[in-house]
């Protein structure tokens, strides 16, 4: 049985990984987990249908569609406006990452805080509710008034992740930020405001209640690629958004960006090379930390589970 990897998510507010035909991995923090990449990394196809040429796509590529299905998945986007006529609700919200780094986004009401977590945000509020287009309207006009980004890059979030401020620190900076923006005047008639409420995912994340420190999120290196036969192994100790932080050998923690398993075929490694954190894959390095590998054995033969 073949287990393609198609990305983390977090239904009912804890991280899984998701495979190719509707299976999920459960992901425990403190568990050790350990896989293998085999063969060829391959487009995932677009809106539930596979890709046809079952093309190679990019190990470094965020995103595991060759061009013509990320034309045709972006063609029916929200983010892209591509379904002006969507008739949920929408929630618009401020997602915090760290001192100084928030943005304003839009999501499904439908959807809760998920769209939240899957971008890492470390506390966020909501401030308005409505139709998509109004959202989208309000959307901007907060992002120009406010001075905040509708983007963040994850090389950001993850650098400031590792001197994360205490809780009232974060609940301070979105409680200004909502105070400003709900007296703007502009606002789309048919959004209605929503009672300010600062929501935290430290615990969601492995941190700890409201945790605050270096000790947050602080990583020595990421693995933004897979090769063929590499493996990436260790102790799985907190996740956030689609970053696995695993401890590995010598009291090293690498980020995992799950974005770049996606269209990967992997198997599971045996006990001993995952519990002695393997890793031979490329690894880059973190807010200047020196990145490394080490080194693991792939494990073979039949699986039912991946971790």
């Amino acid at each position: 049985m073949e287990w393609r990897c198609a990305g983390l998510g977090w239904p009912g507010g804890v991280p899984v990984l998701r495979w190719a035909g509707g299976r999920s991995s459960a992901l425990v923090y403190g568990r050790v987990i350990g896989f293998r990449a085999v063969g060829e990394r391959r487009c995932v196809g677009a809106r539930g249908n596979p890709c046809p040429l079952r093309a190679v796509v990019p190990a470094r590529a965020t995103q595991a569609r060759c061009p013509e299905c990320a034309r045709l998945d972006r063609a029916f986007s929200v983010a892209a406006d591509g379904v002006p006529d969507d008739p949920r609700t929408y929630r618009v919200y401020l997602a915090w990452f760290g001192a100084g780094l928030v943005k304003v986004g839009i999501t499904a009401e439908e959807r809760g805080a998920v769209r939240l977590l899957e971008q890492g945000a470390v506390a966020f509020c909501w401030l308005g509710r409505g139709p998509l287009m109004a959202a989208r309207r309000t959307e901007e006009l907060l992002r120009a008034a406010l001075g905040v980004p509708d983007r963040v890059p994850y090389a950001r979030k993850r650098a400031v992740r590792g001197a994360l401020p205490g809780w009232a620190e974060r609940a301070r900076e979105l409680a200004e930020l909502y105070r400003r923006a709900v007296v703007l005047e502009g606002w789309a008639e048919a959004l209605q405001r929503v009672e300010f409420e600062a929501v935290d995912h430290s615990a969601a994340f492995g941190w700890g209640e409201a945790v605050g420190g270096a000790a947050a999120g602080a990583a020595d290196g990421v693995v933004r690629e897979l090769v063929d036969g590499g493996v990436v192994a260790g102790r799985l100790v907190s996740a956030a958004g689609p970053d696995l932080y695993l401890a590995v050998a010598a009291g090293r923690v690498l980020v995992v960006d799950t974005r770049v398993l996606v269209g990967w075929e992997l198997v599971g490694v045996d006990a001993g090379a995952a519990a002695g954190g393997g890793v031979t894959v490329p690894v880059e390095a973190v807010r200047g930390a020196a990145g490394g590998s080490g080194s693991g054995s792939g494990g073979g033969g039949e699986q039912d589970g991946l971790f």
